[in-house]
């Protein structure tokens, strides 16, 4: 049994498909809706030092207070942005998915095609119509 999680939001078809993948792969996820259980401040630092990435690359700016809370003033330091998360999870980039491949922000959503360990079993098109996976499994375009 392969062991994904899923930080999710169920009102972004980004999270939506990203989820619908790994279910695509025979791969039932955790799933973390994460703006009703935001993660502790511990796991969420864990989480962006795991992807890799600054917190400032996990930060969400449509739809959120961002612009409101200054968060775009390139003097605050790390930990000030993993307070304004915290704060508001909603400033929380979503899919962020965690599996034995590893950690990963996934946007676009066919990025976490890299952390699924088992094949696609079906072609897969994303809301919007567009294919990702072929009949045959097979990444679309990559």
């Amino acid at each position: 049994m392969t062991d994904i999680v899923i930080y999710h939001n169920p009102e972004c078809g980004t999270s939506r498909n990203a989820l619908a993948m790994i279910r695509n792969a025979g791969i039932e996820p955790h799933v973390v809706e994460y703006l009703k259980t935001p993660p502790s401040r511990a796991l969420l630092e864990s989480l962006i030092a795991r992807a890799g990435i600054a917190p400032r690359a996990l930060l969400r700016e449509k739809g959120t207070p961002f612009a409101d809370l200054g968060l775009g003033n390139p003097d605050l330091n790390d930990a000030d942005l993993v307070d304004a998360m915290m704060a508001h999870p909603i400033l929380i980039n979503r899919p962020l998915v965690v599996s034995p491949l590893g950690v990963k922000l996934c946007r676009p959503s066919e990025a976490v095609l890299d952390l699924i360990p088992a094949a696609q079993r079906a072609a897969f098109a994303k809301e919007d119509g567009e294919q990702v996976v072929d009949a045959a499994g097979n990444r679309v375009g990559n």
